[in-house]
């Protein structure tokens, strides 16, 4: 039987983690092992938990107890599961939860970037994305387009952010992913370095006059290839883009002269995920 807990005091701490922590104070920098994540949705928690996430409690409305997130619970007998109408999870949280239903999660030890791209031959770089939904819909492309793993510089939004998982629809406990460096400053020197020791040759996603077309054979030839894919608004650093071995455009109509970083993401994973 589940173990349910009816929501009777806002202040509870055990309820400090859905409605008082910052993303932040969840991923606890100062001590990793104790990092904690959301999960939000039915599917996104079942994949967490077939990743071999550590479920901490589940706050969910009453109704998906023998609804929708039963199937949840009948895997987690004994982890607590707080409780209420809708309306009053959503002035606990501040937020409306979709599908009604999370799980305070947490967090798993990084693997490093040699061990997650050992076998690959597509990769992703991400460079400082900040908006979470960017990074999740980002993941979202990388793992139904033949990307193999994806590495994140120390400046990108965290991809168990709340948003950033349900807006992957999970996929981030499905795609391999680390960070490449543990400092702002490892990046771009010492991550080129790290992706040139594995092998791997370097497309920067940029418009600039040297630019080849994202259909180019050369691109498609090559063995190995780590996408790199820069920040909402400045895109990739000039640093970047310099030491990178391609530089590369899709090619656009309309005048239009760039597109969102999540679609032209999908783009470059259809064509160089081949």
């Amino acid at each position: 039987m589940p173990n349910i807990i009816e929501i009777a005091d806002f202040q509870a701490p055990e309820l400090d983690v859905y409605a008082r922590l910052t993303e932040a104070q969840l991923l606890n920098r100062h001590e990793l092992k104790k990092g904690l994540f959301i999960a939000e949705s039915p599917k996104v928690i079942e994949r967490a938990l077939d990743a071999g996430y550590e479920p901490v409690s589940f706050l969910m409305e009453r109704k998906h107890i023998e609804g929708q997130a039963k199937y949840l619970l009948d895997r987690c007998p004994e982890i607590p599961v707080y409780t209420a109408e809708f309306d009053i999870l959503t002035k606990l949280t501040g937020f409306m939860l979709t599908r009604g239903t999370l799980c305070a999660m947490r967090r798993l030890p990084l693997p490093t970037a040699e061990d997650i791209c050992a076998k690959a031959r597509r990769i992703v770089i991400l460079e400082n994305i900040m908006n979470p939904t960017n990074v999740g819909a980002i993941f979202r492309s990388a793992a139904a387009l033949n990307m193999d793993a994806v590495l994140l510089t120390p400046g990108c939004s965290n991809p168990l952010y709340r948003r950033s998982a349900r807006v992957s629809m999970g996929t981030v406990f499905q795609i391999p992913w680390t960070y490449i460096g543990e400092e702002m400053t490892d990046w771009p020197e010492n991550g080129m370095k790290t992706l040139r020791r594995m092998g791997f040759k370097t497309a920067a996603m940029a418009l600039s006059d040297n630019s080849v077309s994202i259909d180019n054979p050369a691109l498609l030839a090559e063995e190995k290839l780590a996408i790199v894919l820069g920040t909402e608004g400045d895109g990739l650093a000039e640093t970047t883009i310099a030491g990178c071995d391609y530089t590369v455009k899709i090619p656009m109509s309309h005048g239009v002269d760039s597109l969102n970083v999540a679609a032209a993401s999908a783009v470059a994973f259809w064509q160089l995920g081949r």
